[in-house]
């Protein structure tokens, strides 16, 4: 079975997406097979999966092919089971797919928030949390997917509950800012909520057709992603952002997280302060990342426009966080494998 990853945090702008694509990438070139979720209604990971015009095309092509409509037949109670999605594959990537997403997704927030009540007498409704995993698990087992990973929208909405729940492990995205250390803090008060009405819903829902999956969530570490950085390390006032957000993470979250059971054993961590990788911004590439969808590790000579010195200096930027993204993956392959 596939090895399901939600990447969330319901503060916006911290490389969620970006994240989600640049991970799943790396895992694919190292010979894995990867679905990428899109749950975020703004389709942020489609539109750079697809391209821009490929995206909008893709759309007229394919109105039923994304998520909503994979989940139609247990939100629209219909008589029939939810089949797996024909994933789309990427270019240049031959191990990489993904679960398109849906502008209309977050009309399912209401009737999906109903069932949160936990009311056993409505059989349609009890269906609701669990589709979204039965969905994901059905799509990722057409493919033989080794790794699920689901890129979620910046909110605390029923939807990242459900599927939040419902994965195996999750990352927490961050950015080197105040605003972060503040969701953090909120993170810590809101999951284990999250994990308590689960442990309750996995039992009243266990006779729906689409049940919750009984695994608790674990959580693998942090990601800080966006910072600047001054001979090969972030600067000093991003430095202790850094380390303020470190220390939240270890003294708040860890703590909270203990209590329901959503940590891995101390000795799968990479580091004590439970961050998985640091990521400097990416500045000048981000233009032709933007440009081309591809990570900026991916980049070609080509694609990065420029001859001479300046080429050269590119490169090895492109060689830089080639490494890093590379021990990122390798860093999640270990401890979800050992896990």
């Amino acid at each position: 079975m596939a090895r399901t990853i939600c990447m969330f945090n319901h503060k916006g702008g911290v490389s969620k997406t970006t994240t989600s694509y640049s991970l799943g990438w790396m895992l694919a070139k190292k010979g894995h097979t990867v679905l990428l979720v899109d749950a975020d209604s703004q389709c942020n990971l489609t539109n750079i999966f697809l391209g821009e015009d490929g995206f909008e095309q893709f759309y007229i092509d394919e109105p039923d092919r994304n998520i909503k409509s994979g989940l139609a037949p247990a939100f629209g109670a219909k008589p029939v089971e939810i089949e797996p999605v024909t994933a789309v594959q990427a270019n240049g990537n031959a191990k990489l797919y993904l679960l398109p997403g849906s502008f209309e997704l977050s009309e399912y927030e209401v009737s999906l928030g109903v069932s949160f009540t936990l009311t056993e007498t409505i059989i349609t409704l009890k269906n609701l949390p669990g589709s979204f995993a039965f969905l994901i698990a059905k799509t990722a087992e057409r493919l033989s997917a080794d790794y699920v990973i689901i890129d979620m929208n910046p909110s605390l909405s029923a939807i990242n509950q459900a599927l939040l729940v419902s994965s195996d492990y999750f990352i927490v995205p961050t950015a080197p800012d105040n605003f972060s250390n503040m969701a953090v803090r909120s993170l810590a008060k809101v999951l284990p909520k999250w994990e308590k009405w689960a442990v309750r819903a996995r039992s009243v829902f266990a006779d729906a057709y689409y049940p919750l999956p009984q695994s608790t969530p674990r959580f693998l570490g942090t990601v800080v992603q966006g910072f600047n950085i001054r001979k090969g390390k972030p600067t000093l006032a991003n430095r202790e952002v850094i380390d303020r957000l470190n220390e939240t993470v270890r003294t708040t979250l860890i703590d909270a997280l203990a209590e329901p059971g959503m940590l891995l054993p101390d000795d799968k961590y990479k580091s004590e302060d439970y961050c998985l990788v640091q990521i400097p911004d990416f500045q000048s590439l981000n233009a032709a990342y933007q440009t081309y969808c591809v990570p900026v590790f991916a980049l070609t000579d080509a694609q990065l426009r420029y001859v001479g010195t300046v080429l050269d200096q590119y490169k090895d930027t492109r060689t830089r966080f080639r490494k890093i993204y590379s021990e990122f993956a390798d860093t999640v392959v270990r401890i979800t494998r050992d896990a």
